[in-house]
This record gives structure tokens, sequence and C-alpha cells, in this order.
């Protein structure tokens, strides 16, 4: 095997990285929290993150997900501005306040990886989950109006995040659900539905209280689908931070 094959042989399998990118401490005056999105020509803006939201992010887990690393990394909150490469797929991107997509994902995991010194392990560990099942009411599920849609959508009926009242769906398969519902449930949700194939839905109701609690009303919602949640005792993926540094400059 030639020497230059091997080169473009590591080169195919090269983790994807920003092209430049600057971290450092947040501006204590600046009021936004939290905010990480990609804009056109691939650009990723963060204001105001915590390393473990960068790190939920980068890894595409839910909170309940990570576990371990120094306090700091919860509390401490740093400004992140990068560009994707020329040659990369996001750069091509001409969306705008959009989230990151898989290739981002990877460059900013490899971001933390370089500045933060971020070292972690999977694991499986025994936690609560819920069970997403049938019932024996019948099914109000309907076949997309738009199956040619990205779809794996489910939120509010108003659109965006849950809020209580309801819930909507746009083209979006069981496992697509469930993996969305564990992210509010702050548990996993497991599919044994057996339904293949996506769907739309709609429920929407008054609910009693002006502030009604989120698990509650999914909980309520899902029912009214002939569907529900039951609870229950099932291996939880876990990512374990074994070392995270502060990032010591640019």
């Amino acid at each position: 095997m030639s020497v230059k094959f091997v080169g473009l042989l590591l080169l195919a399998f090269q983790t994807p990285a920003f092209e430049v990118a600057t971290v450092k401490p947040a501006d204590p005056a600046r009021m936004f929290i939290g905010d990480l999105m990609s804009y056109p020509g691939g650009r990723v803006v963060g204001i105001r993150c915590t390393l473990d939201n960068l790190v939920l992010e980068a890894l595409g887990i839910h909170r309940y997900q990570l576990k371990g690393g120094p306090a700091w990394m919860r509390d401490e909150r740093f400004d992140l501005d990068a560009r994707s490469p020329a040659s990369s797929v996001s750069a091509k991107s001409t969306l705008r306040r959009v989230s990151l997509n898989a290739e981002q994902r990877q460059m900013l995991l490899a971001l933390l990886v370089d500045r933060f010194q971020l070292k972690y392990h999977r694991e499986m560990r025994e936690g609560p989950v819920y069970f997403l099942v049938r019932t024996r009411k019948k099914l109000k599920l309907e076949e997309p109006k738009h199956p040619d849609h990205l779809g794996g959508w489910a939120g509010d009926p108003e659109g965006g995040i849950f809020h209580g009242g309801g819930i909507a769906g746009d083209n979006i398969s069981m496992p697509q659900l469930a993996a969305r519902l564990g992210g509010y449930l702050e548990r996993p949700v497991v599919d044994r539905t057996g339904h293949q194939g996506s769907y739309d839905f709609l429920v929407k109701y008054e609910p009693d209280d002006a502030n009604p609690d989120v698990t509650s009303s999914i909980l309520v919602s899902i029912q009214q689908l002939g569907l529900k949640l039951e609870a229950g005792k099932g291996p939880v993926e876990t990512i374990v931070i074994d070392r995270a540094e502060r990032p010591a400059g640019n």
C-alpha cells in the first residue's frame, strides 16, 4: 500500500473541524443566555453558553445522560464564534439562525476536545425510562400530508416547543417521537408501539392551569392519540465527563 494512498485514507477519516474558532469568557453584561445557532456559510455562534450545554449539543444527548465533570462547566459561560471550512457541506448553507447540523456538531466536539481538553467515556446504566405503547383506544395518527418534507417534528399545537395543552406532529415516526419526548420528560422513551412509517397528528385542549406542567400535559396528550407512556426501568446511555479544563486562549 503506497504512502500516498495511506495519507488519503487517513484524511478521509479525519474528524471535521472548524477552520477558525474563538472561545472566550462571556461578557457578564450580556443578558441573553445559552444561544447556539448556525448562520449562512456555516458560521456557528454561541452566546453565553456553558460547557455543559455545548457538550449536550455536540454529542446530541439529553441532560439526564450527562454525568461528572467539574462544577464550573455548569455555571461559567462562554462566547463562541467559529467558521466552517470552505470545503465542508455546512459552508454551502444559506440558512440563518438554525440548529447545528451533524457535521457542525462533529466540528463542535473537536473544538471542545481541543480547547477544553475534554475527555469522556460512555456507559450503560440502569435507570428510569418510559415505554411508548399502544392503548385499546382508536389511534389518532394520520398519514403525513407532506411525506416529502424532512419531518421528524413534534411539539406544541401552535408550533415550537411543548408548552402544555396538546401535542402536534409532522411526518414523524414513533422512534423519532420517543426520542423527542425524552428531552422533555428527562428520561429515555423507548418505542414499543410496533408502528412503522411516519405520521401527522394533532391534539389540542384548554388546560385548567394557566401555566400547565409540561410533563403532565405530554402524558395526557399522548393518551388522546391512542398511545401511552408506561414508567419502567431500562438501560440508559450515559456520558461521563472524565476531564475538562477552562480554555487557555485562542
